[in-house]
Formats: C-alpha cells, sequence, structure tokens
C-alpha cells in the first residue's frame, strides 16, 4: 500500500430539504453571488424559486450566467469568468450536475486572472487563489460536488481535457435527493454508469489497496443493487439517496487511497466521442468500458477476475466483461456505437483520439491500439 494524506476540504450536506441553510452558508463567503446554471430546468422543476428565496432571505445579490450545456465548453468558462469579474462577486454558486458544477470550478480560478481558461488544462498556468464555490447538486454521477476535478472541452483544438487542483474543490455542497426526482429515467441511468465508471478508474490504477478495492466492490454493488429498481421509481426518496450517495463515494477521493495512480484511460476514450458526438457522458463510458476490458482482457487477466468475482460471482474474464454488458443493456444504455444511431467515421474517431493523445496513467495505450478499440467499439 503507498503512503497517502486525505484532505477533503468539502462539506457536505446531505438528506431532505439542506437547502434551508444554503442562504446562512453563502452569507459566510459575501453577498455578491455569481449563479450558474444550465439552460432552464431548475425554473420548470422549482429549485431556482427556492434558491432565489434563500437569496432574498439573507439579503444577497446575485447575477446569472445560464445556458451551459451537457457537455460543458470552454467559451462558457471564459464568458463566464468575464462577467464574474466585471461585477465583483463573492461567491460562485453552481446549481446543476456535473457540467455546471465542473464549469463553475474552472470559473472560480479564472476570475482572479485574465488569461482564457484554456490555458489551465494546456498547464500554460497555475492558479494562485480562487472564488468561494458553492454547489447545490441535481444529478447524481458525476461525483464532481467534493473533488478537485473538471472537465471541459474546446471545440476549436477539437480537444476534451480534465483538470485538478486542490483551489477549485466546493467549499459546501448542498446534495437533497429530492432535487433528482425530475431528472428522466435515461439521464438517471447514465449517471449510474458515470459512478460505476469512477470506480473502475479507481480499481484499474497502480499498486495494491485492499480496502480501497473493497470500497470499490461496495459502490458499485450499490449501483447493481439499487439502480434498476430507481428507473421504475424515479420519485422514491430512499433510491434516490442511496444512488446520490453511491455517486458521491465513488469520486471523493475514498477509493484512491493507497494507489500509486488511478488510471482514467476509459474517460480519455469516452471524452473522444462526447466531443465528437455531443453523447451523454455516462452513454460513452457504457460503450467505452466493454471495448477497453476486451483490450486489457489479456494483459490483466487477474485483476479483471477478481473484479467479476466480486461483483457478478464469475470466474473468467469473458463473463465479467459480459456481466457489465448485460447490467448496461438492462438499463438501456448503449454498449455499441451501433446502439446509438448516430452516423460515426472511424478515422475521425481515429485521429481524433491521436490528437488528445488518448490513454491511461496506469495502463498504457499505444497508437497501434487505436483500431482495436475501435473495433470493439463499433
Amino acid at each position: 500500500m503507498e503512503n497517502f494524506i486525505i484532505n477533503t476540504p468539502t462539506i457536505l450536506h446531505f438528506g431532505k430539504n439542506v437547502g434551508q441553510e444554503l442562504g446562512k452558508t453563502l452569507a459566510k463567503y459575501g453577498n455578491k453571488v455569481l449563479l450558474i446554471y444550465g439552460k432552464g430546468s431548475i425554473k420548470s422543476n422549482g429549485i431556482y424559486q427556492q434558491i432565489i428565496d434563500q437569496f432574498n432571505s439573507c439579503n444577497i445579490q446575485h447575477i446569472e450566467y445560464q445556458g451551459i450545456k451537457a457537455n460543458p465548453i470552454i467559451e462558457d468558462v471564459d464568458k463566464a469568468a468575464e462577467f464574474g469579474r466585471k461585477n465583483n462577486v463573492d461567491i460562485i454558486l453552481a446549481v446543476g450536475g456535473g457540467s455546471v458544477i465542473d464549469t463553475a470550478k474552472i470559473v472560480s480560478i479564472a476570475i482572479p486572472i485574465n488569461n482564457p481558461a484554456w490555458e489551465f488544462f494546456e498547464a500554460k498556468i497555475k492558479p494562485e487563489k480562487s472564488i468561494p464555490l458553492l454547489t447545490v447538486l441535481t444529478f447524481a454521477g458525476t461525483g464532481t460536488e467534493m473533488n478537485s476535478f473538471a472537465v471541459s472541452q474546446n471545440l476549436q483544438t477539437q480537444q476534451k481535457l480534465g483538470y485538478g487542483n486542490d483551489l477549485v474543490y466546493p467549499k459546501h455542497s448542498f446534495l437533497d435527493p429530492q432535487y433528482t426526482f425530475t431528472v428522466p429515467k435515461d439521464q438517471t441511468a447514465y449517471g449510474i454508469v458515470d459512478l460505476i465508471a469512477h470506480c473502475l478508474e479507481a480499481y484499474f490504477g497502480g499498486g495494491e489497496a485492499t480496502l480501497s478495492d473493497r470500497f470499490v466492490y461496495s459502490i458499485i454493488r450499490e449501483a447493481v443493487d439499487y439502480g434498476p429498481d430507481l428507473l421504475n421509481n424515479l420519485t422514491n426518496y430512499e433510491l434516490r439517496a442511496k444512488i446520490m450517495y453511491a455517486a458521491t463515494t465513488a469520486l471523493n477521493k475514498l477509493t484512491f487511497y493507497g494507489r500509486s495512480s488511478t488510471d482514467w484511460g476509459v474517460h480519455s476514450i469516452g471524452h473522444v466521442l462526447s466531443l465528437l458526438y455531443d453523447l451523454p457522458h455516462g452513454a460513452t463510458l457504457s460503450i467505452a468500458y466493454p471495448a477497453w476490458l476486451k483490450l486489457f482482457e489479456d494483459r490483466i487477466p487477474k485483476r479483471i477476475i477478481e473484479l467479476g468475482e466480486n461483483l457478478f460471482g464469475v470466474k473468467t474474464t469473458k463473463e465479467t466483461i459480459s456481466g457489465f454488458e448485460s447490467f448496461f443493456k438492462s438499463m438501456n444504455c448503449p454498449i455499441r456505437l451501433s446502439n446509438t444511431g448516430i452516423k460515426y467515421d472511424k478515422k475521425t474517431i481515429l485521429e481524433t483520439m491521436k490528437l488528445n493523445k488518448v490513454s491511461g496513467f496506469t495502463h498504457k495505450i499505444s497508437v497501434e491500439d487505436f483500431n482495436k478499440i475501435i473495433e470493439f467499439l463499433e
């Protein structure tokens, strides 16, 4: 087991009606908020008005930046940062799912500078400070509400990249499972796939960390045991709570401790698919994970079999892969590009994989492997 440090500075408020403390919490950091959200679903489901009521109850001023898309783009980061900079905001409040919160994270470190935010992703600049960020989560899956990572895509350079820095940890995150009641069935399923994929990116990291492995098995078991029931009972509070909690623990670094590295090769593949075809993030992962497992089936068979034994009670690599494919299919998630109905071009996928340098941190993917992956993706 490797040495590690545990430092998770986000204060998490979890449960029914926890948002009633939002106004008082915001007021500790200032009184002028940049509110960032998506394309308006929070207005139709009532969450927006609850947020405004919290502002009013504590005399908090606010300005709004809305319209964040499901696969977030760096242009929105720059526009929101400039908006916040001109209005001298004290705090950022992100209300939404992973795309909104990821965007807000980069905005929080972009406001204090004048550089294009993409330079963070290119490692040309490093942040020195950040605007305090609080979040209200409306979608369970990404885990961004309690970690120091964010993803954005640059349509001009045709890149989708991740970024990590302790300065982007949210100060507080409010997780009320009731706020996910209106998330539709397909998006709920994609969130469940996403949380499973996060666990697997840790599991296939480097080093031996048996307790962290057991955390992975337990979190995935929550998803497998309760996910299908949730899809048939979308407003069941207990089921929503179980999946929301599982999604947070899947990527708050609990599964990282004791490892020498994590991997992220599958996310690297998935990012190419969402960049090119604007597929939902979870859908790209349900397609990419079986393909990745098939590529590494003969390279790390023991690790794959151990996973299958603990999750599905099976004894071979093929049965393990089949177990994931069967579960994803039971959730009505695609496991091949051909399941999506999109028109895809193998050459374009190949060139974009090269441009984005698709690989994992632990298990390297060579350029020669790309054609095999594309074959498995089909």
